[in-house]
């Protein structure tokens, strides 16, 4: 009777795992990026080292906006947080223009090698790829599931919106420059960190609010399961994504999914 018993115990298991909601329960799809719409490789061997590459040429040229001002004044601001405890980063020098432009590129080196979370430092990024796109270096990467997905959602009356770590900036010019073409036009709305960090559940509320959704309305799909426990613990019906070649969750906390065709 072993077989019986062992049969019993995987049926109570997978039942006892999480479910997707019933797709008329969900009016609205917000998305992470890195991982679940875009290979996570595009991120790593394509944007980064773009911008690690014309950081330098890009303060050179835009140093007196006001723009550029302000993010050079928060770049300066974290890296002196960082240089008490963290020395070995080097000084921030600003006696020149030139030497201030040195200082920052090298900064954001630093930042990009360690993958920060820093709001200035994405919004530059952003600013760097928005002159690759706009020359035709770059093309956002979307896997082919995610332009499927978009028509078929907005087709059947869903809204679509984003939240990234990336500057809204750099999320619409990865989705209008796509390899699937301008997907833009499928988006409702765009989020980063300055609505607020991704691992803290009233980020999610306050998007939620901003979307004028209930909570319970939207699903959030992520393939990084503690931004899941924050949408979740903010009354977010949660999907987890696990793309190939990412590990499978032991013990899933959410609905996990491999593509957007079953959404």
């Amino acid at each position: 009777m072993l077989w019986a018993k062992l049969f019993s115990e995987s049926c109570e298991s997978e039942l006892n795992l999480p479910l997707l909601p019933p797709k008329a329960s969900i009016f609205c799809y917000l998305l992470d990026i890195e991982g679940t719409t875009t290979p996570v490789d595009f991120v790593y061997r394509t944007l980064f080292p773009f911008a690690v590459e014309w950081v330098d040429a890009y303060l050179r040229g835009h140093v007196a906006e006001p723009e550029t001002v302000s993010l050079l004044e928060d770049l300066r601001g974290a890296h002196a947080a960082e240089w008490k405890d963290h020395p070995a980063i080097g000084p921030w020098l600003r006696r020149t223009p030139e030497e201030e432009i040195v200082s920052a590129a090298k900064y954001v080196r630093h930042l990009i090698a360690q993958d920060r979370k820093v709001t200035p430092l994405k919004a530059l990024q952003g600013k760097v790829w928005e002159k690759g796109y706009r020359s035709g270096s770059l093309h956002g990467e979307v896997y082919e599931d995610v332009p499927r997905a978009f028509a078929r959602w907005r087709a059947a009356g869903k809204r679509i919106a984003i939240f990234s770590s990336g500057s809204v900036l750099a999320q619409k010019l990865l989705f209008g420059h796509s390899n699937a073409g301008d997907l833009t036009k499928y988006v409702d709305a765009f989020f980063d960190t300055t609505t607020g960090p991704k691992r803290e559940p009233k980020s999610y509320s306050a998007i939620a609010e901003a979307l004028r959704e209930k909570d319970g309305s939207v699903l959030f799909v992520s393939d990084v399961e503690a931004e899941l426990d924050a949408a979740k613990e903010a009354g977010m019906q949660t999907a987890l994504m696990i793309r190939p070649g990412a590990a499978e969750a032991a013990n899933a906390r959410h609905a996990t999914i491999k593509s957007f065709d079953g959404l």
